[in-house]
């Protein structure tokens, strides 16, 4: 097949002069807003509208319709043709495995955030005010920088697997035939892979609310610290009795974005185990069903699930962040 560079050209040519008559209309309208629309309060709807009259259209656009889609496909069968009611919600909570994956996600959802927080709030507390504290804290905010699917390949070779008397090529494993142990398989025993994979967010979590929280420690009043401390306080109650009460309201942040993030993991479980072996969860579900048996039905009945899950952790994170500005 040839190349036709001219046809290139020309859709390229004509891609940028639409994005320029763009660019061209917002710079007018910017510069010359004032005496197009006015000034006083007649004209501020105009101005309402006009800057947040696009952003209104892309939500729309891009959130409120594929949403109100996803509900409305969730009443039909596998082919969005027949009605079918509840019969896809019922299925989640009836079958077998679609119980097992709500067990699976109800693990990481709790096992995650505490972890995490637990983690990166008592490497906080070592590391505050420690020399080469910021590379420290570099170090375990690292992982922050690798993808899911970066961070479940590294973890796949610590626990890779090979028959007792080979070469073992996974690190845990090694280990334990030092030890004088059995190579185990990690990530094909059930239940306990999924919190092996646990382990891996955990690994990448940790970092975030390490650096949040030690900001926050920093933060907490001197005069308060020193307050305690002239009342003989130790370090742990100066931890329970002035720490805490200070960074409560940080680590209930922490925890509920970990959280959040947590309910929509997909990445790890797909690249580890692809979701065999008892250990899929709400996301990789969705994705199964929608496009592995195509069946958009209850697909989309699992995207409703695990979004009627996520706003109301989302509205109440909002909400004490309005109450604390």
């Amino acid at each position: 097949m040839e190349f036709d560079l001219l046809g290139e050209g020309r859709k390229v040519a004509t891609a940028l002069l639409y994005m320029g008559a763009f660019l061209l209309a917002v710079a007018l309208l910017v510069y010359r807003l004032d005496a197009i629309l006015g000034r006083g309060r007649r004209a501020r709807p105009w101005y309402v509208a006009v800057f947040l009259g696009p952003t209104l259209l892309l939500l729309c656009v891009g959130l409120a319709y594929p949403m109100l889609r996803t509900l409305y496909l969730s009443f039909f069968d596998a082919t969005s043709e027949s009605f079918v009611g509840m019969a896809n919600y019922a299925w989640i909570v009836t079958e077998d495995d679609t119980l097992l994956m709500l067990r699976n996600t109800l693990l990481w959802v709790i096992c995650v955030p505490l972890a995490s927080t637990a983690i990166g709030l008592a490497y906080a507390v070592l590391v505050n005010n420690a020399r080469r504290e910021r590379l420290a804290t570099s170090l375990i905010f690292t992982p922050m920088a690798i993808s899911f699917v970066g961070a479940a390949i590294i973890w796949k070779f610590v626990y890779a697997y090979r028959e007792a008397g080979q070469d073992q090529i996974g690190l845990l494993n090694q280990v334990l035939v030092w030890l004088g142990g059995e190579p185990q398989q990690f990530l094909t025993d059930a239940p306990s892979n999924t919190f092996y994979m646990i382990v891996m967010l955990v690994w990448i979590q940790a970092g975030f609310a390490t650096v949040v929280l030690s900001a926050a420690i920093k933060n907490v009043p001197a005069e308060t610290a020193e307050a305690a401390r002239l009342d003989g306080a130790n370090a742990r109650q100066m931890f329970w009795w002035v720490t805490m009460p200070s960074i409560r309201l940080t680590v209930v942040v922490v925890i509920v974005t970990i959280t959040v993030a947590t309910l929509k993991v997909f990445d790890i479980v797909r690249t580890a185990t692809g979701g065999q072996f008892e250990s899929s969860v709400l996301a990789l579900e969705v994705y199964n069903q929608s496009f592995r048996a195509n069946d958009t039905g209850r697909g989309s009945a699992l995207a409703v699930l695990l979004f009627a899950l996520v706003v109301p952790i989302a509205a109440v994170q909002l909400r004490r962040l309005h109450r604390r500005t």
